[in-house]
């Protein structure tokens, strides 16, 4: 009797202990979203200051050709952080919420929250808030958006608040419909100030008081950096690290041969800021300094992805943490004659992702992923099962073997006016990126309106000539419809249909 109370208090020992074990081994989670980062970094072969993410890259793996849903911060985090495609969320731009379609989801942090998980969020991580994804309140940095440090800013903004008719008028968004224009600020500053007089610089600091806090137990932490989303503004010292007269301005500030109007756009985003041409393109000054501007706000957040990435190692905490950065999507500097995003090409969908993780071999790949794969590859990297419902695929093999065969296309999409079809009409452009070609197909629901763009990346990286309207590609065009057509499934590897 002695003996059999012994063995099942030994057995009881065993078990807790394991589950203990299990708990302390638990692979913690730093998820890093940057708002409007393209792959212009110095890991992806661009002229730009970025020695901290550059490490990141050498010690992780890079993901050379990663693809958001929705070239679009709302639509495009609302697909990652549910691992739902825009079709199932129904989050295309910023009027419909993801609760709204599917109101019982669980989302990536929510899902990591309801396994233990302490998940936590600071800055833009949604676009709209979900206070039922965290563990507790979203971190907001106290500076604004449109906070202005040099004299001459903060001149603006009073011009503006005294006096709106100054800057507010009517202008074509370039898809049929006219808007007033909303007052904004300077479209860059340099003010010589400390990082953490702007906000970025604020959500570093308290990046690092929550590796602090939370170091002893499981955690999901998100930081979401702003920069280098519009306004371009950054402490001097990042602007400093630049030549403005070495900065090359895109070679291509002209719409695709043969693109249909409404595949590109006005960029208003950038029209209202002070200075902006209400029409036409920027002076090439403009687009110099714009450029500078972005660049500097780049070299900015990487110098604040730095200070995390030190205080993870310095804690000890880079042994059991998997850190990704990832960007929402791309932005358009000069290409194609646009300073925004909000369109399919591939300067508005190609981001930059990297993702380190303890005992993986560092590298980069050419595979095509996209961003709803992360949803279930932190599942499996982190031991968790599946969560019912994703949309993507984990794509912890590319890790393993970085030049296995894999998906054969990435899909993203944008919502458009199509002229013809009524000013609230819901066009649709869907877009997908194979190894080599870029195949886009516009369409309104309801009518047999179609359009495309097809795209060369072995001829035409750049997308200035759209293929689809030469007879000689025809076949190629069907072939690729079909392609289209059979969705994202279809585009699986064989062993995961």
């Amino acid at each position: 009797m002695i003996v059999r109370v012994s063995c099942c208090l030994l057995m009881c020992f065993l078990a807790c202990s394991s589950s203990l074990w299990a708990a302390e081994e638990r692979l913690n989670v730093l998820f890093i979203a940057v708002d409007d980062l393209r792959p212009e970094l110095g890991c992806y072969g661009q002229p730009v200051k970025s020695p901290h993410i550059d490490q990141l890259a050498r010690e992780g793996m890079l993901f050379e050709r990663a693809y958001v849903q929705v070239a679009l911060c709302m639509p495009s985090r609302a697909s990652m952080l549910t691992g739902r495609r825009p079709d199932t969320t129904k989050v295309y731009q910023f009027d419909t919420d993801f609760r709204d379609a599917i109101p019982d989801v669980v989302t990536l942090p929510q899902y990591f929250k309801q396994q233990g998980y302490h998940a936590l969020a600071l800055g833009k991580i949604f676009h709209k808030d979900d206070k039922t994804s965290w563990s507790e309140p979203l971190f907001r940095s106290k500076r604004g958006e449109n906070d202005y440090h040099t004299e001459f800013g903060k001149q603006v903004m009073a011009w503006i608040k005294e006096d709106h008719r100054k800057v507010t008028y009517v202008w074509d968004l370039g898809d049929g419909i006219t808007k007033t224009k909303r007052p904004g600020g300077l479209p860059w500053e340099a003010p010589d100030i400390p990082d953490d007089a702007v906000r970025d610089g604020q959500l570093a600091e308290a990046a690092i008081d929550r590796l602090r806090k939370y170091q002893d137990k499981p955690f999901f932490l998100a930081v979401g950096f702003h920069k280098p989303h519009l306004p371009f503004v950054a402490p001097k010292k990042y602007f400093d690290l630049y030549d403005p007269g070495s900065i090359a301005p895109a070679s291509n500030p002209f719409p695709p041969q043969n693109v249909p109007k409404y595949a590109t756009y006005n960029w208003n985003d950038l029209r209202h800021y002070y200075g902006i041409p209400d029409v036409g393109p920027v002076s090439p000054q403009q687009a110099r300094e714009l450029k500078h501007a972005y660049y500097a706000c780049v070299s900015f957040v990487d110098a604040q992805v730095g200070k995390v990435l030190a205080e993870l190692k310095r804690l000890g905490l880079d042994q059991k943490t998997i850190v990704v950065l990832w960007g929402d999507h791309g932005w358009q500097l000069g290409e194609h004659g646009m300073w925004d995003k909000h369109s399919n090409f591939e300067t508005s969908t190609r981001i930059p992702l990297i993702v380190k993780v303890p005992g993986f071999k560092p590298g980069r790949t050419q595979a095509l992923v996209e961003s709803v794969d992360l949803f279930p590859t932190l599942c499996e990297l982190t031991g968790l099962p599946r969560e019912d419902g994703l949309e993507g695929l984990s794509f912890v093999p590319l890790l393993k073997n970085p030049d296995r065969p894999w998906k054969q296309a990435a899909f993203s999409q944008y919502r458009r006016v199509i002229p013809g079809y009524g000013k609230i009409s819901k066009g649709m452009g869907y877009s997908m990126r194979t190894d080599r070609y870029r195949f886009t197909e516009w369409l309104v629901p309801g009518t047999d309106f179609r359009e495309y763009e097809l795209y060369d990346h072995e001829r035409d990286p750049e997308e200035n000539v759209n293929l689809a309207v030469e007879p000689q590609y025809r076949p190629l065009l069907q072939q690729l419809k079909q392609q289209l057509h059979a969705g994202w499934r279809g585009a699986l590897p064989a062993e995961s249909k």
